[in-house]
């Protein structure tokens, strides 16, 4: 389970991921003071000896990241399937080093082997634009979710989000029960880090009811990803784009935009939505 939820006034020398450093302030450009920013590091996932990916992320919680980025991209489908893991310093970064079975490893070579050689798109590093449209399958109708838990549940969302509250930097990404409690969560300076955090999270815990909330807008990766480990309901802060839209109304993903005191738009799959006030 995990334990992101600090206290307000937890002591910042206590954080990974921060850093301080000399700023000057508006109104006071002849004065230099301190100040906090988030820490931001290419991280290398490593699946059998063989670099797949890097990203951009907050240092912490980087077993979290890399089993809810396997789930959510599809190279495994349980967390049996990886054996073992390993985060180790590497040149200016990080490097994840992830023990996967003999079939998932061949799985993902073969899935490299087809990807080269072809024309990339230059879309988000896809190399193929049929690649956005991954087949997922279509999702249960086993959730529901009151609206009336909304403004409760995103009132705690800083509880998560300890160096967004000392630097304004970093997405927050939580589990919410039916009863808009937060039982799990993290935060990244990426957003769809984040939301792979908690996905990997939320395996480790085993699958629970409730809804994922994410801080940020919704765009197709966060509902894909979301939809690829089971999560039925995916609650915004901010719009969704109409690719998100589309994919979510494919894959039977109930999508609610705009989620904020007193507002939200679901866009798709309404049907697992209370609304006391209608």
């Amino acid at each position: 389970m995990n334990k992101p939820f600090l206290p307000l006034d937890t002591d910042p020398t206590a954080l990974v991921g921060v850093s301080q450093l000399a700023v000057h302030q508006r109104g006071q450009l002849g004065r230099e003071e301190q100040d906090w920013v988030a820490d931001e590091v290419p991280v290398a996932l490593v699946y059998n000896g063989i670099s797949h990916v890097v990203m951009m992320a907050s240092p912490k919680e980087l077993e979290q990241f890399a089993l809810g980025f396997s789930l959510s991209e599809g190279i495994i489908v349980s967390p049996r399937e990886i054996y073992g893991m390993d985060v180790v310093p590497a040149c200016n970064g990080l490097e994840v080093h992830i023990e996967l079975s003999s079939r998932r490893f061949m799985a993902l070579k073969e899935h490299k082997r087809a990807m080269a050689g072809r024309t990339g798109c230059g879309v988000c590093g896809v190399e193929q634009l049929e690649e956005i449209g991954k087949p997922i399958a279509p999702l249960p109708f086993t959730q529901t979710w009151s609206l009336e838990y909304l403004d409760s549940a995103l009132s705690q969302l800083k509880s998560v989000q300890p160096i967004g509250r000392l630097t304004g930097c970093t997405h927050a990404a939580a589990w919410i029960s039916p009863q808009g409690e937060l039982t799990l969560g993290c935060e990244d300076v990426g957003r769809h880090v984040a939301l792979d955090k908690l996905l990997g999270y939320r395996a480790r815990a085993g699958v629970m009811a409730g809804a994922a909330l994410v801080s940020s807008r919704a765009s197709y990766e966060m509902v894909q990803k979301s939809a690829m480990c089971g999560v039925e309901i995916l609650f915004a802060v901010s719009a969704a784009t109409a690719l998100a839209v589309e994919v979510a109304a494919r894959c039977r993903l109930t999508l609610v935009g705009f989620s904020k005191p007193g507002r939200a738009t679901v866009y798709t799959h309404p049907e697992r939505i209370v609304d006391s006030q209608t």
